[in-house]
């Protein structure tokens, strides 16, 4: 009987997409079972790279002009299929969107994601996916709704400079002039955290260092991100609090309690993506699972993306193994989390500088190594 493998890892960060790693997987499986039926299942966990999974998966790519995290123009692009589209924020206000070696912690804006969100209604969404990671803001998702119709003023009755740091100067908020399509849209919150908005595991603490946060600037974004929350209870009432405090509203610099606000649903990234991807037929189909990441470390196994993978696989009792650039993971850890064995690329060029320069070839050859030990 043919065998059929299904490939649904994510990316290897800086050197492959999750596009180019099922491609490569499937180069090196073949080189020894000619005949194999190999089925490629790009995923994301909702942080960079889900537009390109959702697309990769059948979902029409729709490109836009937004504003980037500094504010100028930039193309964004979503995925649309039927009434339900994927939208990334890290297409309009991720890390990527800045200058190389340019962090703007404090004023950098998440305006063009509440554009990108509103390009999805236009385009008839009535389910919008809002996958959230790898941004370069930390403004509690105050851009995002500017753009969706919120008004956010200083005590002159002016709108607050654009980024966390503004919302120091925050003295009223108005929501009621959001768009009101918001109140009929499925909006589900995909990502792979769950922090709050403030306090020692909020977004400014855990994630502002990554966009380039001095510990001043933390305790100012932290400061103003908890008086933000506190001016929005006065004017939303108690519930404006209770999401400031809700797994998932730290995410990506705080927007996650911007698009609860909205009345968004928060779900695991990786979980809402299988659903969404056509997951579950795929692998009733599949005699062996090959998932993986750039990096298997303790990370993985909070949400990352072949973490989800493997546990969907377990529940369908069939055998994962992973691929990756480098293994931080015991067996035992890999076991308990469904997979059988991961395969790094180190194991084949331990020059790390190497295995990044030319991750393709070599993970051509690791999967060679997987069909020898799995499927010949």
């Amino acid at each position: 009987m043919t065998q059929r493998v299904l490939i649904a890892a994510d990316k290897f960060k800086g050197s492959l997409t999750a596009v180019q790693v099922a491609e490569r997987v499937t180069a090196g499986l073949r080189r020894i079972v000619p005949d194999l039926q190999v089925e490629a299942m790009p995923v994301a966990d909702g942080g960079d790279g889900t537009v390109d999974a959702a697309v990769a998966a059948g979902f029409e790519r729709r490109e836009v002009r937004v504003a980037g995290p500094l504010g100028d123009e930039v193309t964004a692009a979503f995925a649309l299929r039927g009434d339900t589209a994927v939208v990334e924020m890290a297409e309009a206000s991720g890390l990527q969107r800045l200058p190389a070696g340019v962090f703007a912690p404090l004023t950098a804006s998440t305006y063009g994601s509440g554009e990108l969100l509103r390009a999805a209604l236009d385009a008839g969404a009535r389910t919008i996916v809002f996958g959230v990671g790898g941004s370069a803001t930390t403004d509690g998702g105050a851009g995002m709704l500017t753009a969706l119709g919120a008004h956010f003023l200083d005590k002159d009755g002016e709108p607050v400079a654009p980024g966390g740091g503004g919302l120091e100067a925050l003295a009223t908020a108005d929501l009621s002039a959001l768009d009101p399509r918001l109140a009929s849209v499925d909006l589900v919150l995909a990502s792979d955290v769950d922090n709050p908005l403030t306090g020692p595991k909020g977004a400014p603490a855990i994630y502002g260092p990554q966009k380039g946060a001095s510990p001043e600037d933390v305790r100012t974004l932290d400061a103003a991100l908890a008086h933000f929350a506190k001016v929005l209870e006065e004017s939303f009432g108690p519930r404006a609090a209770e999401h400031a405090a809700a797994p998932g509203a730290g995410a990506a610099g705080g927007i996650g309690y911007g698009a609860l606000l909205l009345g968004a649903r928060f779900r695991p990234g990786i979980e809402v993506m299988l659903d969404v991807l056509g997951f579950g037929p795929a692998l009733e189909r599949a005699d062996l699972v090959i998932t993986g990441e750039g990096s298997l470390d303790e990370q993985t196994l909070h949400g990352k993306a072949p973490a989800g993978v493997a546990a969907a696989a377990r529940a369908a009792d069939k055998e994962v193994v992973a691929v990756c650039g480098r293994l931080a993971l015991s067996p035992e850890a890999l076991g308990r989390a469904g997979i059988r064995r991961a395969y790094p690329l180190t194991e084949v060029e331990p020059d790390v500088a190497k295995c990044i320069a030319d991750a393709g070839p070599i993970l051509e050859r690791v999967a060679e190594q997987i069909a020898r030990d799995f499927l010949s």
